[in-house]
């Protein structure tokens, strides 16, 4: 199966444990930060550890590779004792956005104090991780998003059943049940991903269509 939009991007082997292991999850993500996934990229070159995605799908939803899915680098950072075990067997995707937001006088702003146009905000109508206001994720996001997931999953035989629950502190997932979660079902403190109904719809498609 070919992807197109993809573009590689290598980290130096200093950014991430060239070693393989066998893939068990993907775990979803946002940067909490603008369109560019370049930038994302480039920070993570300065973090003392080896933090870092496979995968960064930027504003235009194209995909960045930074590194083989086979590899791994840390992502999840759980706090856990099996955290090193979960960072090896799941695969990262990132995708570019400016995640929770702040609303003051009708306008939303990032934490990083950036300003979001309204039509792409989303108003979930009562606090969610803290948090009342996110940045919408685009639809040519989700539709490269799909096509990785098909990929990854058929590649590593990954289970792609939606998980109705991946949207909360999961014991399922900390414990390395197979399947797609978010950064949500490892940490209490995380927002990423947002449960927005276009994402929802896709995730169960995927199970759907296969």
């Amino acid at each position: 199966m070919k992807i197109k939009n993809l573009i590689q991007f290598p980290l130096t082997k200093a950014q991430y444990y060239p070693e393989v292991h066998p893939k068990k999850q993907i775990v979803l993500h946002h940067t909490v930060s603008g369109p560019n996934a370049k930038n994302v990229m480039s920070g993570w070159g300065y973090t003392p550890v080896r933090v870092a995605t496979a995968f960064v799908i930027d504003g235009d939803g194209i995909i960045y590779q930074c590194f083989s899915s086979a590899h791994w680098a840390h992502h999840l950072g759980t706090h856990n004792r099996n955290n090193t075990q979960l960072n090896q067997q799941s695969i990262g995707i990132e995708i570019c956005n400016w995640g929770a937001l702040i609303e003051k006088g009708g306008r939303y702003f990032s934490t990083f104090n950036r300003e979001v146009p309204k039509e792409e905000v989303i108003d979930y109508g009562m606090q969610w991780r803290g948090h009342r206001f996110f940045h919408k994720y685009k639809e040519v996001q989700l539709e490269t998003l799909k096509t990785l997931l098909d990929y990854l999953c058929e590649k590593y035989n990954i289970p792609n059943t939606y998980q109705p629950d991946m949207w909360k502190l999961n014991t399922q997932a900390m414990n390395g049940t197979p399947g797609i979660w978010t950064h949500v079902s490892f940490r209490a403190d995380k927002s990423d991903c947002h449960p927005q109904l276009s994402l929802i719809k896709l995730l169960k498609s995927l199970s759907e269509e296969r």
